[in-house]
């Protein structure tokens, strides 16, 4: 395959799969979200290939998906402008559900996926390196999904993976969190100086790839299908509803935002909705802004 906004290289039995928006914060666009399950797949069809990391260009991971990409009618996905109550919950179903199997294609991989988060990881970027089966997380990585403060949905594979209080802190607030906390609450393997991230991770990636393919394959899918019969598909199957009547909710407050944003832009809106948060408890954010 050829790819526009990823970077694809194998060496060592390696993939190395590199969003490469850095303008944009490696934010998602559906076309870059298509191109890295195709990178996923690509990955897991060629046999010289047994480990897979995932890693981002510039100083973010990934950012969430892209707030500046309008719908085809020119809206936004949380503007249920010219749309009917209908097809504005039609919309957000299939998107949440979508998700999921978005998720479940990972674990589906015969190759396990390493996430070597080197900065910013909020929104589909936060689900992401939690979806990975381990993850490396530089030491100025930051994880939130502030996107709840606009009425969005978290993941229950959040509560699954790190218990529910240390969810309901994160989640229920849109706070920002910093490497040394998503270490302490179990979201991450390892924190490391953010100059060795990628010597580190490939290093993992090295001793992984010393097992045979057959271990690495079939220990993966013990694990991965072992935890969706115990529990977390039917609590993902159950988000897919729960999700799409949250993104459904709109509300005077969400309308408000969206106003800001139309009038005045994103950076704005985004101003409007986090502002009230800070100073946040901890990470970049976590210092009262100039008067």
């Amino acid at each position: 395959m050829t790819y526009k906004d990823l970077i694809y290289s194998v060496e060592e039995q390696i993939a190395t799969i590199t969003l490469n928006r850095p303008d944009r914060m490696n934010s998602l666009s559906r076309s870059l979200e298509a191109e890295l399950h195709g990178a996923f797949d690509e990955a897991d069809a060629d046999r010289s290939v047994k480990v897979i990391i995932l890693t981002g260009n510039g100083r973010a991971f990934c950012a969430g998906r892209d707030q500046g990409v309008a719908l085809p009618n020119g809206g936004r996905s949380s503007d249920p402008k010219g749309r009917t109550h209908a097809e504005f919950i039609e919309y957000w179903h299939r998107r949440d559900s979508h998700k999921i199997e978005e998720w479940s294609h990972m674990w589906r991989l015969g190759k396990p996926i390493i996430a070597a988060v080197n900065g910013w990881a909020l929104g589909a970027g936060f689900w992401y390196q939690l979806a990975a089966d381990i993850t490396i997380a530089s030491d100025q990585a930051v994880f939130a999904q502030p996107e709840v403060r606009h009425i969005s949905a978290t993941s229950f594979m959040f509560t699954y993976l790190c218990g529910w209080k240390a969810a309901n802190r994160w989640a229920l607030t849109g706070d920002h969190f910093d490497a040394q906390e998503a270490l302490r609450i179990g979201m991450v393997n390892e924190v490391v100086p953010h100059d060795e991230l990628m010597t580190r991770t490939r290093a993992l990636a090295r001793r992984l790839a010393l097992v045979p393919e057959p271990s690495l394959r079939l220990n993966k899918a013990i694990a991965m299908q072992g935890i969706q019969a115990a529990g977390l598909h039917a609590g993902l199957k159950l988000e897919g509803t729960l999700a799409t009547l949250v993104h459904s909710s709109h509300n005077e407050e969400r309308q408000r935002l969206l106003d800001i944003q139309s009038a005045q832009g994103t950076k704005a809106y985004l101003e409007a909705r986090d502002g009230p948060f800070q100073p946040e408890p901890m990470g970049p954010r976590s210092k009262r802004p100039p008067k």
